[in-house]
């Protein structure tokens, strides 16, 4: 009798296994995008001031009717809306840029220096009563010069780069000299005029965002983001070397769009925290550790986040809870979870 043989099914190639990550991906992040779809949708429906569906499409399809469902959504939540969804992917795309770059899982914006660093010349601008331009300018000259001032603090010797463990002591050395700093500001700043402008402003908020701030902002941010996702960090440094890469030149590209993006966030919604750390963990638990697919899901999660926070910030309570305040109230134990359930151990 003669066996039958069974051919074995054969092993799938490199590049087939490629092709289905990237099916997978896609397939991940037209998630991420629908539940962004419905979340804004329930965002213009939720708040003190209640809409239906049908109120929206009404809206919607007649914006200049000048009814009060028409103007709170154009004039409201739409902005607030598109705010969110820009500042939350900015930042948490800085943070991922900035973890990637300096190989740290608690390097991001806050930790380094940048965001202070920026809310100290946005602060200034305030101060000064600059206009919206000003406040910007002021942000990313400033934000600039605080992760500037890190990587010269870091470094131990004349013309080497810090170790990571020195860039982040001096980033949280760099960002208490500049919260000194803005300390400075609103001592200085009028009682009745200024401070209580540039105290909210601080505790980080949407409120008040219209289409003219974010047009404003827009260029830097969509600039400085398209550098990050142009996947410039998908290498690691001595393979890139190895193909004539000049690698201080793309560490210190990367460095000033991270911070350009931070500092434009800044300059319209303040001080928010947590988005940067924090999203960008989540985006690598769903998505692995290759940055060309973490820096696209760190754009939709981290503008998710802060859709929901913002909404919950305008909607629980009479009086808007500053939104900063909500970031580190869910960031605080997420981030705890995290790492209990990894040791540590984060990738």
């Amino acid at each position: 009798m003669h066996e039958s043989v069974v051919d074995p099914q054969p092993a799938p190639n490199s590049a087939d296994l490629a092709a289905e990550n990237r099916r997978r991906t896609a397939l991940k992040l037209l998630g991420i995008a629908a539940v962004i779809a419905a979340a804004a949708v329930f965002s213009l429906c939720a708040g003190r001031y209640g809409l239906s569906i049908a109120d929206i499409l009404d809206a919607l399809l007649h914006p200049n009717a000048g009814t009060a469902a028409s103007n709170v959504v154009w004039h409201v939540r739409l902005p607030r809306i598109l705010l969110a969804l820009l500042a939350g992917g900015g930042l948490a795309l800085s943070g991922a840029a900035f973890q990637a770059l300096f190989a740290n899982p608690l390097a991001a914006p806050d930790t380094l220096g940048v965001a202070t660093g920026a809310s100290f010349g946005a602060v200034l601008a305030i101060f000064f009563g600059l206009p919206a331009a000003g406040i910007q300018m002021g942000a990313v000259l400033s934000g600039a010069a605080a992760i500037l001032l890190v990587m010269l603090v870091s470094r131990t010797r004349p013309g080497e780069s810090g170790s990571i463990l020195m860039i982040v002591l001096s980033g949280m050395v760099v960002g208490a000299l500049f919260t000194a700093f803005v300390g400075i500001v609103k001592f200085a700043a009028d009682p009745q005029d200024a401070l209580p402008s540039i105290t909210f402003w601080i505790m980080g908020s949407l409120t008040g965002a219209g289409l003219p701030q974010i047009l404003a902002s827009l260029p830097l941010l969509v600039i400085g983001s398209a550098v990050l996702l142009l996947n410039i960090l998908a290498l690691p440094a001595d393979e890139a070397a190895s193909f004539g890469v000049n690698t201080q030149a793309l560490r210190w590209t990367v460095i000033l769009a991270a911070t350009v993006v931070t500092a434009s966030v800044v300059s319209i919604c303040g001080l928010i925290g947590w988005v940067g750390l924090l999203v960008p963990h989540a985006a690598r638990m769903l998505f692995g550790s290759a940055n060309e697919r973490v820096l696209p899901a760190c754009l939709l999660l981290g503008g998710l986040f802060l859709l929901l926070i913002d909404t919950a910030a305008r909607s629980l309570s009479e009086a808007e809870i500053p939104v900063s305040i909500l970031t580190a109230i869910v960031g605080a134990p997420v981030f705890i979870l995290l790492l209990r359930r990894t040791g540590g151990r984060f990738g």
